[in-house]
């Protein structure tokens, strides 16, 4: 009942909203910017098509009631509830586990199962989410890593998530309005597991799932995760305000803007996305100002009409952020404040844009109304997909504290989400996963370890125990969910991979060039995304954090490397110089196995993926300026930032972990088999290309 009501309040919100626009919609991407869909014979075909939905809903739902009841009488379970944490570490669950620390893990493990999980190839969240998703192998699936080369320009985009502007515009004036939105292309293949239930009538709700944007269509709710642009079209870009005029920083995943005070009084601006309405796009900006208290502890912000309070060290709520781009057509978003400092100098950061969920710019939901619905019924939250904001601490722009501070905050709005949907969604499936776990671990790991680059001089007692804190609120968590576990439900805790120390970074396209394998135009200049390669002379070049490509002929825009034998005795060759690549500075081994994607891999998409994974070794990952598309001096370089632990290394020496609250039928339980066990638990069959099997067979 409690879902049929659900389902017919968002039915009216959407109705609603369509019938009393107060803006056209835009939409956004990665590296896209934005268009308007500003045609009133758009609005009213969308009108129209509301009316007719409204007129055939009623036949709709009951011919969906029919089917899914039909459907779970196959089931053997009402409910299966799958909660993520991603990147929970099994050592460190074992370690916490036997000092008694966490009790509802014990609980979970004494009712069902505890195990290791295998992760993906490679250990990366995005890849092994997919994998998770669809039971598939990258091969499969399509997602090979978080950025893959254009094949032609050799610049790394995304790998999930594409988005192209439309191609038709009018021209009036100054202005170029576009004739319909650009497309948002979905990456990742094959089949998500909730919309095969969905297909058999079983609903679901799936909440922060990465590599869920763009939402897919299915019969259930879904909010999208990871990809998830902010409002100015990056993965997360966050602003900073200082009048230190010793602050002149040019920031990686953000950018500061100069300030000063005058009379008490900061007056600035906040960026926006640039204006694709105009022919000659302008970024839109928003004016503010800053008023100091008398106390010297707090200011007030003054936006437009609306003032909002600024009190020392602590964030704002979500800010709404209204920019107009002419011709009466608005964008919305949204953001946090956190004012740093007020003396001697004035200090304030802004949390990347988010897309307002009230009124996304950007589909990040389906139906379109689910976002909606959270909102009003829970309020604002973070739609970012990458959205705590790990860069900001590694600049040092945030510190620790500040930087709990927003990530509990972002944990608190999943966790009103997630027992929201266990209590309206009474049959079926809901999955939610939580990223803090990822976040806190990548940023605090060096806590665990005096000798950690990142700790040079600084006292670690502080925060040693901030990740045995953050271990024992998942329990909490764990215990809370476990409350409404029944006897018909199937409750799976799990993790996408573990965690390691990140010690040392590792140049694999130095290497390359070292070996012989990568040509430079001139000299190494350490200029980033390969401004100084010489594809001409190129035969192998790194992208990613661990992928390896030949410049193959036919397959790159300046390949060199004939395919066929030519090809498979320079991966032999790189493999074999590689395993021996050794740490003279630790005097130990840096790479722990090299894998020949072709036959790691099978499936549709295996001619797509990287030709060669590297598995690093423990302590070791691809560099930062790897990552960048450099070149540099040395193969190897100590990693000093917050980031100081990861998974991105051999997927065997970084399992997840898996809870199941009932006993499984194997010892060996990889993420490929979470989907098909779900199928198998509503009585759905699982598909024969699926990779993964039913952890639960009837």
């Amino acid at each position: 009942m409690r879902q049929r009501k659900f389902l017919i309040t968002t039915f009216l919100c959407f109705i609603g909203l369509l019938l009393f626009p107060s803006t056209v919609e835009a939409y956004i991407g990665p590296g896209a910017g934005i268009a308007f869909v500003s045609s009133f014979f758009i609005v009213l075909i969308t009108l129209f098509l509301a009316f007719l939905t409204l007129l055939t809903w009623p036949f709709r739902w009951a011919l969906q009631t029919i089917r899914g009841r039909r459907a779970l009488r196959k089931s053997r379970v009402r409910r299966v509830i799958i909660v993520g944490l991603d990147g929970q570490d099994p050592e460190l669950t074992d370690q916490f586990m036997a000092q008694g620390l966490l009790p509802n893990f014990t609980r979970l493990c004494q009712l069902g199962t505890y195990s290791r999980l295998q992760t993906s190839l490679p250990a990366e969240s995005p890849v092994a989410w997919s994998s998770f998703q669809t039971g598939c192998n990258p091969g499969r699936h399509k997602v090979f890593d978080f950025l893959v080369p254009n094949r032609k320009s050799y610049l790394p985009e995304l790998c999930s998530a594409r988005i192209e502007s439309p191609t038709r515009n009018l021209s009036i004036g100054r202005y170029r309005i576009p004739l319909g939105k650009p497309a948002i292309l979905f990456e990742r293949k094959s089949r998500s597991f909730w919309r095969i239930l969905g297909d058999h009538g079983v609903f679901s709700t799936i909440l922060r799932v990465p590599i869920t944007f763009p939402p897919e269509k299915f019969k259930g709710v879904l909010l999208s995760a990871m990809s998830v642009p902010d409002l100015k079209g990056t993965q997360g870009t966050f602003s900073y305000y200082s009048s230190d005029p010793g602050e002149r920083n040019k920031f990686t995943g953000g950018v500061q803007v100069p300030v000063e005070v005058s009379n008490g009084v900061v007056r600035s601006f906040i960026s926006g996305p640039e204006n694709p309405l105009l022919k000659n796009a302008e970024e839109m900006r928003i004016a503010f100002s800053a008023h100091m208290g008398e106390n010297g502890a707090d200011a007030e912000l003054n936006i437009g009409k609306k003032r909002h309070p600024l009190k020392l060290q602590e964030y704002t709520p979500w800010v709404s952020l209204e920019f107009r781009a002419g011709l009466g057509m608005k964008i919305r978003g949204m953001c946090r404040f956190y004012l740093k400092e007020i003396s001697p100098h004035f200090k304030l950061y802004m949390t990347p844009i988010n897309i307002d969920p009230e009124k996304p710019a950007l589909p990040i939901s389906h139906p379109t109304t689910y976002s909606m619905y959270l909102a009003k019924t829970q309020g604002e939250f973070c739609t970012l997909g990458l959205a705590e904001d790990t860069w900001a601490l590694n600049e040092r722009v945030l510190d620790e504290e500040a930087f709990l501070k927003q990530t509990y905050l972002i944990h608190e709005e999943r966790e009103r989400m997630l027992f929201d949907a266990i209590e309206k969604t009474r049959r079926g499936a809901v999955v939610c996963v939580f990223d803090i776990t990822d976040r806190l671990q990548h940023m605090f790991w060096r806590y665990l370890e005096q000798d950690h680059p990142a700790n040079a001089g600084k006292d670690v007692e502080n925060h040693r125990r901030e990740i045995q804190n953050l271990y024992q609120n998942m329990d909490d968590l764990v215990g809370r969910v476990l409350n409404y576990v029944d006897d018909e439900t199937v409750l799976i805790v799990m993790s996408d991979h573990g965690f390691k120390s990140f010690k040392r970074g590792v140049n694999l396209n130095t290497w390359l060039y070292q070996n012989g394998y990568l040509a430079v135009k001139d000299k190494p200049t350490g200029a980033e995304w390969f401004q100084d390669v010489d594809w001409s002379k190129t035969r192998a070049y790194a992208v990613g954090l661990g992928g390896m490509y030949l410049n193959l002929a036919g397959r790159e825009a300046k390949g060199i490397v004939a395919p066929g034998e030519e090809e498979r005795t320079l991966k032999q060759e790189i493999i074999a110089e590689l395993r021996k690549l050794q740490d003279e500075q630790r005097e130990t081994s840096a790479v722990g196995e090299v894998y020949d994607t072709r036959e790691s891999y099978e499936g549709p998409y295996v001619s797509e993926a990287p030709d060669l994974i590297v598995g690093f070794n423990v302590g070791y990952r691809t560099s930062w300026t790897c990552a960048t598309g450099a070149i540099t001096e040395e193969v190897f370089e100590d990693n000093v930032k917050s980031w100081s632990g990861d998974h991105c290394m051999n997927p065997p020496d970084v399992p997840g972990i898996f809870f199941c609250n009932r006993k499984i039928a194997t010892d060996k339980v990889s993420i490929m088999d979470i989907g098909p066990t779900a199928l198998d638990l509503f009585g759905v069959p699982v598909p024969a290309y699926c990779d993964g099997k039913s952890l639960l067979p009837s």
